[in-house]
């Protein structure tokens, strides 16, 4: 990366932050809320699960600051790839500016590495031009099993390698943040989820080359609001070659 400092405000750090309802108990009305807080917050996406995206695709207007998402074959990853295409292209036809798609594990740790990107294949084509994010759930992989997984994403064409769904222990740390990078080397954006929770950790991720990040939605306005707390409004990031 630049040796060059640079620096987020508020409204940057929104930018590159996605608040979602999409665990099992989310309701028509977290939904809701959801929009709300994204519009009001400048959050650049908002996501739920399947059945809630046209609720909140209609309670979003196209084309503003929020983007529309939702998952595709979540939280598993397990469905048998044509369900993901099916679904994929529903969520499309439902107007969905965004997808994430949740990889197979069971058959990436198999070591059937040609469905995995098959699947992906099939996906990336169902959903264009709607830009693609595959989730690798860090949490079930090796260190191995990481390099391997990033490379087929960022191999694939789709627009981010995402670390995991929310649905198991955070495992996005910054070393795995470090190789995922060292893999992907720009070929795709790094989408990192789970567990993060203060701005020191946010600078390091973008540091790195993190992108986009997912956060629960009280944690997102927290940190958002933390940076007009620091000096100049503005969160500083670290080149990684000026680290000690």
């Amino acid at each position: 990366m630049s040796s060059t400092p640079t620096s987020l405000s508020a409204t940057d750090l929104a930018q590159r932050i996605d608040i979602s309802a999409v665990q099992a108990f989310h309701t028509e009305a977290d939904v809701r809320a959801l929009a709300a807080l994204a519009m009001e917050n400048g959050f650049i996406a908002a996501h739920a699960l399947p059945n809630f995206v046209p609720l909140l695709r209609s309670l979003v207007p196209q084309g503003g600051a929020t983007l529309v998402g939702g998952p595709i074959g979540f939280p598993s990853g397990g469905h048998m790839a044509a369900i993901k295409a099916a679904e994929a292209a529903a969520l499309r036809e439902a107007g969905a500016d965004e997808l994430d798609m949740m990889l197979n594990v069971g058959r990436l740790k198999s070591g059937d590495l040609n469905y995995v990107r098959d699947e992906i294949a099939a996906v990336l084509e169902a959903v264009a031009p709607v830009p693609l994010k595959v989730i690798l759930e860090l949490h079930h992989l090796t260190d191995a099993e990481i390099e391997t997984a990033a490379d087929i994403v960022a191999a694939s064409g789709a627009a981010f390698v995402k670390t995991g769904t929310g649905w198991t222990p955070a495992a996005a740390t910054l070393p795995r943040i470090r190789r995922i990078a060292a893999v992907v080397a720009g070929r795709a954006g790094i989408k990192a989820s789970g567990g993060i929770r203060d701005l020191p950790t946010v600078a390091e991720m973008v540091a790195i080359g993190v992108t986009r990040f997912g956060i629960n939605t009280a944690s997102a306005i927290e940190l958002v609001r933390g940076i007009d707390a620091l000096p100049g409004q503005r969160l500083v990031i670290v080149p990684v070659d000026e680290k000690a």
